[in-house]
């Protein structure tokens, strides 16, 4: 009986754990490229080893790739989609029209042969044996010889060649700037599989999501360019160029080319950029993280990148206190690509004739490594996520260390949220990243209305819940790829309050807030929710004799409220289109959430005084 019983109670909890589990599971992927750089054409020879491991409980019978450069191609679905949108990016179309009546044209459409961005894959083995696969845009289809089973490893063996697109966005050669060779998504790599299958989506021009793994890397490149990104450098003392230990003697190898050899571990991303006439400037933080700074040796950047140094510094510390460490040895700020991009270990960063130009931008980037690289949610399905946080942090960041303020959360962001609302150009945040009608809705959305997420948490759940809600957070998801309700129910816990109805109508409907004050007759408020959405409400009074009180009325839903100094009042059901209460004293002046922190889109009924 006891043998039975035991073996009963082990069975349970290994289900139980499963069960616990069985969202966070993780793909890997191992990576080996060795890579010929033809600087001049502006294209690549490369191999690549790829050793996938399936942690998933499937058994997989075809695997994806991400061709990216296939999309800088006329007639791709990039192009195509450019060519629909009625907003579309600048940065990637030529007008020719007048404001009133512009004529957009798409830049990728005017590509040349030998302009166009391409990844032709040569050949493909399975565990040394040839397999079928097909292109199709910007995703490799691959038909399996034998499926790969839960838990096995097998290996890709890879034969690829690549050209660099003309710089029209993110990557490519001769930015703005001057810059080179912007090799951003320059690789075949392998899609991401998780507990809702693959995620082989096209690149139309938005979002990514991708497998954590280890890159070892090596680049063959002519050896006056500089070399910065991903990883870290392996022989320095065979390089120079900066990176190279002043304590030690150099040993440059003769040749045309240099070898940069390069590993990064538990990264979904390898990106770099070359230059020749990079200038390159380490800084040593203090907690020990290797900053690089790369930049073109121009008069015109020289000053700006200077100051730009101590302050990223600043930035990091900023958010290793707020969110977590940094978890890696080196991060690289590189001029390069079209105004900001993450990736992982670096950004690239376009412009910098002045500081104001680009500082508010590097601290936007480098919070995307907690949110973008580290927790690595599925940016292409919940761009709001990744956005929307690194917005909120980046921006106390900003007004703390920029502006010397107190780093509290406001509402001066709002105001693009109140636009899109005004203007009827609102879509749901559920919205996949490529799906949004406009590029307007997408970056209003994704950004603006992402980080008013987390900044109407403050209002919600109290502004020390949500400080502890993002540590907890960072501590509970990195490297997992969290969704939605895992960012929910961390706030949940922290708080003890049920948010399941925030999280749905923030970002599932496009319902808004709107509550009004109804009446004041002596003592008596009565309150309006006007809006389709409901909130919990903070309430300001003041008394004919000159003194304050504060009241919160909880929304039902949440089962209990945030801590306050506040009066707590009896809570307010969803259904219920109205709420009254009495104050002790006579009153003169009515105010609702006094903090601007609720999005209330119409003000004017939010304050009532007496003559």
């Amino acid at each position: 009986m006891n043998k039975l019983f035991t073996l009963i109670l082990s069975i349970t909890t290994i289900l139980v754990t499963a069960q616990n589990n069985i969202t966070y599971w993780q793909q890997h992927v191992a990576y080996k490229m060795d890579v010929d750089v033809d600087a001049k054409n502006y294209q690549y020879k490369g191999t690549q080893e790829l050793v996938y491991t399936n942690n998933s409980p499937d058994v997989l019978n075809k695997v994806f790739y991400h061709l990216y450069f296939n999309a800088f191609q006329p007639n791709s679905e990039m192009d195509a989609r450019l060519q629909a949108v009625t907003d579309p990016d600048r940065r990637m179309v030529v007008n020719k029209g007048t404001k009133e009546n512009p004529k957009y044209e798409s830049r990728i459409a005017k590509l040349k042969p030998n302009e166009i961005g391409y990844l032709n894959v040569l050949s493909l083995k399975q565990n040394g044996n040839d397999i079928k696969y097909t292109t199709e845009g910007t995703i490799l289809e691959v038909t399996l010889n034998t499926p790969i089973q839960p838990g096995e490893k097998v290996i890709f063996e890879m034969t690829f060649e690549g050209q660099l697109p003309v710089h029209i966005r993110r990557a490519g050669r001769n930015s703005e700037d001057g810059v080179a060779l912007s090799m951003a998504q320059w690789f075949p790599k392998m899609a991401e599989y998780d507990f809702e299958g693959w995620h082989a989506h096209p690149y139309i021009a938005r979002e990514f999501h991708g497998v954590f793994g280890d890159f070892d890397v090596t680049l063959h490149i002519d050896r006056n360019y500089t070399v910065g990104g991903t990883g870290d450098l392996q022989n320095p003392q065979e390089i120079g160029h900066g990176y190279e230990d002043k304590t030690k003697p150099l040993n440059v190898l003769k040749g045309e080319k240099l070898a940069w050899h390069f590993i990064a571990e538990n990264v979904h991303d390898f990106t770099w950029a070359a230059d020749p006439n990079y200038v390159h400037d380490i800084l040593i933080t203090a907690s020990g993280t290797e900053l690089h700074f790369l930049y073109k040796n121009s008069p015109e950047y020289l000053k700006a990148w200077k100051e730009l140094q101590p302050l990223t510094e600043k930035a990091l510390k900023y958010f290793n206190l707020t969110i977590g460490e940094y978890p890696w040895k080196q991060y690289s700020v590189i001029q390069g690509g079209d105004g900001g991009m993450e990736y992982a270990m670096c950004t690239l960063i376009a412009g910098g004739k002045t500081l104001n130009e680009i500082v508010g931008t590097v601290f936007h980037e480098l919070a995307h490594t907690w949110f973008h690289n580290i927790l690595a949610t599925n940016e292409s399905k919940h761009s709001w996520m990744d956005e929307g946080y690194t917005t909120y942090i980046s921006t106390l960041a900003s007004n703390k260390i920029l502006r010397g303020g107190d780093g509290k959360p406001n509402a001066n962001g709002y105001r693009g949220y109140y636009f899109a609302v005004k203007n009827e150009i609102e879509e749901s945040l559920t919205t996949q990243a490529d799906r949004f009608n406009t590029n307007a809705a997408f970056s209003i959305g994704s950004y603006t209305k992402g980080s008013m997420f987390v900044s109407q948490l403050n209002y919600i759940i109290g502004e020390e819940n949500v400080k502890t809600m993002l540590k907890k957070y960072f501590n509970d998801f990195k490297f997992k790829h969290p969704t939605p309700n895992d960012a929910k129910r961390v706030a949940e816990k922290v708080s003890g309050l049920e948010l399941d109805w925030y999280l749905n109508e923030w970002t599932e409907t496009i319902h808004t807030i709107d509550y009004a004050i109804a009446k004041v007759e002596d003592n008596t408020i009565t309150l309006a929710r006007v809006g389709q959405m409901p909130m919990p409400i903070d309430v300001t009074v003041t008394y004919v004799d000159g003194s304050t009180e504060d009241f919160n009325i909880p929304l039902r839903m949440m089962r209990g409220n945030k801590p306050t100094s506040a009066t707590i009042l009896k809570d307010w059901t969803w259904a219920h289109p109205t709420y009254t209460f009495s104050t002790s004293k006579e009153i003169k002046k009515v105010e609702i959430d006094t903090s601007q922190l609720m999005a209330d889109i119409d003000k004017s009924n939010n304050t009532f005084e007496k003559e």
